[in-house]
């Protein structure tokens, strides 16, 4: 290959300049050269590469439009036909992170190689890994710099048509593929060598990796829940009826927040489920079994509980991953914890 590297960067409407959540809708536009994050981008790749063009999509787009963004987002790649597609960082922002893996995406299916950076706790990474090369960073924008630095020399190699090795040794996050690797040591003299170090408390590290479950301690008692706020979550897919909200049935990349402020319960005739992973007759004929309102203000009503939340927030659980789901938890429970409530209510299948 002669002449510079040509790259086209993808980015949202945030560090496209465009704004922020009120342009999440805007579709897919392009802007001549580097833009926002795309000039440090390109100071990091060097002299021989360029930024030949920004894509900018609103985040709400991309995850509410996937097939009409990927239509669009491949238009522009089969017109400018870069050499590799850089997307984002996304750092912890997770419609961004998702709206980066479907970049990359297209642009694979394209014979364009695609890379992009977000945190391994990304819903974006969660879902993608598999496909794309996605380099971990750090939860936030502070980690730019080093984000870009650690990208660029992969990009750049990726746009020059080299491959690229194990993820241990590149710094990309696993992808869960498996290659032929002689390792020059037959495996039980390896785990000899582990053993005795473990042994002698020095360092290894085992060729099988090990992913613990997460322990969380439970919080305390409610003191008092005649005096308490009651907040109710579902993950049973509960939707207004027709999902005017478009969620999805299964591996939900955002959940449903709804005011219930001037309801008793919830009628059949205004909410139903909308889920995958049970048969949802029972729920449509009743939707206060997945989501107990008219039970709650029952208690409500008696003083056994102080208040009851004005807002219900809904999804379907079934088929989402771990990752996804904890960063969907911690959002509510910061909107939670914001709103001061003291328990919640969880309601499963």
């Amino acid at each position: 290959m002669s002449g510079p590297l040509r790259i086209v960067h993808y980015v949202n409407q945030f560090f496209g300049g465009i704004g922020g959540e009120d342009q999440a809708h805007v579709g897919v536009s392009v802007r001549a050269g580097a833009v926002g994050p795309g000039r440090v981008l390109e100071k990091a790749l060097g002299d021989d590469a360029r930024v030949e063009a920004t894509l900018v999509c609103g985040d709400n787009f991309a995850s509410e439009n996937e097939a009409d963004a990927a239509r669009a987002i491949g238009a522009e790649l089969d017109r400018l036909k870069p050499d590799v597609l850089v997307a984002g960082p996304a750092f912890g922002s997770g419609r961004y992170g998702l709206a980066c893996a479907l970049a990359c995406k297209v642009a694979q299916s394209r014979g364009i190689p695609a890379i992009t950076a977000m945190h391994p706790e990304n819903p974006g990474a969660s879902n993608a890994r598999r496909g794309i090369y996605i380099v971990p960073t750090g939860a936030s924008t502070t980690s730019m710099q080093a984000a870009l630095d650690a990208l660029a020399p992969l990009a750049r190699r990726l746009g020059r048509g080299q491959t690229l090795g194990p993820s241990e040794a590149e710094g990309y996050m696993r992808r869960g593929t498996r290659r032929v690797h002689d390792r020059g040591r037959p495996g039980y003299q390896r785990a000899l060598d582990m053993l005795l170090d473990k042994l002698h408390g020095r360092p290894y590290r085992s060729e099988v990796p090990y992913a613990p479950p997460e322990r969380v301690s439970p919080a305390p008692p409610i003191a008092d829940l005649a005096r308490a706020r009651i907040a109710m979550v579902t993950t049973g897919g509960l939707v207004r009826k027709g999902n005017p909200d478009r969620q999805v049935s299964a591996n939900a990349v955002r959940y449903h927040r709804h005011t219930v402020a001037e309801l008793e319960s919830l009628s059949p005739a205004e909410w139903e489920a909308y889920h995958a992973g049970y048969f949802n007759h029972i729920v449509n004929s009743n939707p206060n079994y997945i989501l107990p309102l008219s039970f709650l203000r029952d208690l409500e009503r008696q003083g056994k509980v102080g208040r009851v939340h004005e807002h219900i927030y809904a999804l379907p659980g079934v088929s989402t991953p771990v990752a996804v789901s904890a960063g969907h938890g911690r959002s509510i429970a910061a909107d939670l914890k914001a709103g001061g409530v003291d328990g919640a209510l969880l309601v499963a299948t």
